[in-house]
């Protein structure tokens, strides 16, 4: 392994067929369009190749929000900057084991935000592929989306099932960050693997047009 692999950290999970990331929401479908045995019959001798189909909805994996998920005349993928996402410096912010789901204004009172990629480590990534990642998720309560808002975050991620409590349907902090344009990546991973400052964070969606949520390979580089 390279110095460069060693500091390159994903922070992204892997879709597979069948699995599910949000309850309600389909699996992805994996298939063969052309499969590399149907393929032989178009190719000279001794030459393959493989095509493959991939069925699902957008919030599939560790994804990330534009602002035209949340809102009509929001930015969606394709009129996001590749500067709102891509080499951003990063902070980690800790709430793991803090005793309460809702994550306050409080946990990033001592945070230098302004014109980071700020993720929040709740440690939910633990129960991924298990009844329990559903239920009783960690959150960020309004007023912690509000102080990220108003200290200037760039980008907000969160290894949880939702940034928001999924009780409330209003949905305050996909409200408040996706309003002021600020993106949203979900369901990350492996956060306690990241220092808390010295990093840049990359999550880089495909550019789509009328798309408001896509897959990303999420992840940072330790400097």
């Amino acid at each position: 392994m390279s110095d460069r692999d060693r500091r390159l950290v994903d922070l992204s999970h892997t879709v597979e067929d069948g699995m599910i990331t949000y309850r309600g929401l389909p699996a992805p479908v994996i298939t063969d369009f052309l499969s590399r045995e149907e393929s032989r019959r178009l190719y000279a001798e001794g030459t393959e190749f493989h095509i493959g189909r991939l069925e699902m909805v957008a919030n599939t994996g560790t994804y990330l929000d534009s602002p035209f998920h949340r809102y009509a005349d929001g930015a969606d993928l394709s009129e996001l900057s590749l500067s709102q996402l891509a080499d951003l410096e990063g902070v980690v912010v800790r709430a793991k084991d803090e005793g309460t789901r809702a994550i306050d204004a409080r946990a990033f009172q001592n945070a230098e935000v302004r014109d980071k990629a700020v993720l929040v480590h709740t440690g939910w990534d633990a129960h991924w592929r298990t009844e329990q990642y559903f239920e009783d998720h960690p959150f960020l309560t309004r007023d912690a989306a509000e102080a990220l808002r108003d200290k200037g975050a760039r980008l907000v991620g969160i290894d949880s099932y939702n940034i928001d409590d999924t009780a409330d349907s209003s949905r305050p902090a996909h409200s408040i960050l996706l309003g002021a344009g600020i993106p949203i990546v979900e369901h990350m991973r492996n956060l306690g693997s990241m220092p808390e400052s010295g990093f840049r964070f990359f999550a880089v969606p495909v550019k789509v047009k009328a798309f408001g949520t896509f897959p990303v390979r999420a992840f940072g580089l330790i400097l």
